[in-house]
């Protein structure tokens, strides 16, 4: 992302938040006259904030230099962001703020880096036969998966690297769309969570060919990628369909590996002595099943061979 684009970013995000406040419920007087916009004004959002209509114009072109915490939490609180909304502007700033192509050529280079996962990692993925798990790393890129994860969705391994990746599965794989019972839903989540990870790889260019294919290829992509929504990934829960085991409910908590906060491992589970716990457990049954007859199926070619 260019340093224009990543003032765009910013300016379409402000908009779309003053956008979705009514004068009156910050507490405005309006006099008569008909408004050109929805929600609040320029002039309307600096009054709240606290700063002239001049600075908050330049802040929201991303023009203003050195943006103090305190203004950034002043115009936080006006368009009454949460916390994620304001993490999100203060990267928005920070980034439309940085200049030189030095930096930029650097960030680039390091969000190009193909990420690898400790093989720790790897064995605790494995140690859940009962739990699906993956670790997702930039751009929802699946970084690495268990067996159940894999019946859970779809065959990772069976997919070359480049299409290891939730947001153009769940847009567009028609048998992984077909997963989620409430696929807007998911797709909503996912898309939020996209915008709010990209403004932490500003110059990443697979990130943005990635935004580029879903915008092209996905009739439903676009509308949402433009309500400019914002969330961090945490946790929550999805209903889904299996066709072993029928539909059932699974949250999921996700957990961003303090020493590469690049890299979030996500593991699903089911409440204890519900049906959903045993449809998942009939499905952690068929996995290791066929798991062990491919096992058992490899040992038998490799004992032909000798």
């Amino acid at each position: 992302m260019t340093q224009t684009s990543t003032k765009t970013e910013l300016g379409d995000f402000l908009r779309s938040r003053r956008a979705r406040i009514r004068p009156e419920e910050a507490g405005l007087t309006i006099f008569g006259g008909r408004r050109r916009v929805p929600g609040l004004r320029r002039e309307e959002a600096a009054q709240l904030a606290g700063v002239s209509v001049d600075y908050y114009t330049r802040f929201e072109q991303g023009r203003a230099e050195n943006v103090s915490d305190a203004v950034l939490g002043a115009v936080a609180t006006a368009l009454r962001l949460d916390a994620t909304e304001t993490a999100h502007l203060t990267r928005l700033v920070r980034n439309a703020g940085r200049a030189g192509p030095r930096g930029a050529a650097a960030d680039a280079a390091r969000d190009g880096e193909a990420q690898q996962v400790r093989p720790g990692l790897r064995r605790l993925l494995e140690s859940m036969p009962e739990t699906p798990a993956f670790v997702v790393g930039r751009r929802t890129d699946v970084l690495a998966w268990n067996p159940l994860g894999a019946a859970l969705l779809t065959d990772f391994g069976a997919l070359p690297p480049e299409r290891r990746n939730k947001a153009r599965l769940v847009f567009l794989d028609p048998d992984v769309r077909g997963r989620y019972v409430n696929w807007e839903t998911k797709a909503r989540d996912l898309v939020a969570y996209l915008r709010y990870d990209l403004a932490r790889h500003p110059h990443d260019a697979r990130f943005a060919a990635l935004i580029e294919e879903l915008a092209e290829r996905s009739p439903e992509f676009g509308p949402l990628w433009e309500e400019q929504e914002v969330a961090e990934k945490t946790h929550g829960g999805y209903h889904l369909r299996h066709p072993l085991v029928g539909e059932f409910t699974l949250t999921y908590e996700s957990l961003r590996l303090p020493d590469d906060p690049d890299q979030i491992l996500i593991a699903y589970t089911a409440e204890a002595g519900s049906p959903s716990e045993a449809a998942l457990r009939v499905l952690a049954a068929a996995t290791a099943e066929g798991a062990g007859a491919a096992a058992r199926g490899q040992r038998q070619r490799q004992g032909g061979r000798r």
